[in-house]
């Protein structure tokens, strides 16, 4: 069956009802690897696949992207099959920003004795990391604010922007093997999120036809950009992918 990126959420902030965007990378039909914790896409994972992730890689920390955390903490500490074994794959510049939104809360729990990273098994990354035998890169967005938001390539297969403006200088690195790219695209930008005029403007035809747009503001305009003849991704939607190129374990 080989790799597959379902999209657990394909909304802005303020579009719940297309679920936050986050996504599960899948091989051969299983979770492998899920992209942010948003509290719609954390429900979303669990209404498909009954069960709570087991790895996840952190784009960044706005809440539509971690806010489902404190669920997955009471899910997973009171799990001993499950208790400090989920695999957290965190940006080391965005841990601290991460502790501070979903992990500074005096006492996790009321009782006591727990400290809310106990649940987990938090892994800094910088450039690269390696999962379950598979080297994935890592990537800088722009998104608010130096350092602080990232996307993720799965080489040959995927390439995830994350929350971001257009970064041409970038994908022209880690978009070049043919990848599918996942990219955040309303229909109108901000300074903080790509629009389509700016993806027109900023990337080669070539790698628009790759994209795969999601972080819209409605289902309205998810049609008016498929109107300009782009596809876009729908909550729900499973992408076949090319089998990776990374490098596995030596």
């Amino acid at each position: 069956m080989g790799w597959a990126l379902r999209f657990l959420g394909v909304g802005n902030a303020a579009a719940v009802e297309l679920g936050s965007a986050s996504a599960t990378i899948e091989r051969d039909g299983l979770p492998w690897l899920t992209i942010d914790c948003g509290g719609e896409g954390l429900s979303a994972y669990r209404a498909h696949y009954g069960a709570m992730p087991q790895a996840l890689f952190v784009t960044h920390t706005h809440m539509d992207h971690v806010g489902g955390f404190e669920r997955l903490f009471v899910a997973t500490w009171f799990d001993p099959a499950r208790r400090g074994k989920v695999k957290l794959y965190v940006p080391a510049t965005i841990v601290p920003l991460l502790h501070q939104r979903v992990g500074s809360y005096p006492n996790a729990l009321a009782e006591g004795g727990v400290n809310f990273w106990d649940a987990f098994q938090v892994i800094p990354v910088g450039a690269s990391f390696w999962h379950d035998g598979v080297q994935l890169e890592v990537f800088p967005a722009r998104h608010h604010w130096p350092e602080t938001a990232y996307g993720l390539r799965l080489r040959g297969s995927l390439v995830w922007t994350g929350d971001t403006r257009p970064i041409p200088e970038v994908l022209a690195k880690f978009a070049d093997a043919g990848e599918r790219v996942a990219h955040d695209c309303s229909l109108y930008g901000n300074p903080s999120h790509s629009g389509i005029d700016d993806l027109e403007r900023e990337y080669p035809p070539e790698l628009l036809q790759r994209c795969l747009l999601y972080h819209y503001a409605s289902a309205e305009e998810g049609r008016a950009l498929e109107a300009r003849g782009y596809r876009v991704a729908r909550q729900g939607e499973v992408v076949a992918l090319h089998e990776t190129t990374a490098a596995p374990i030596p």
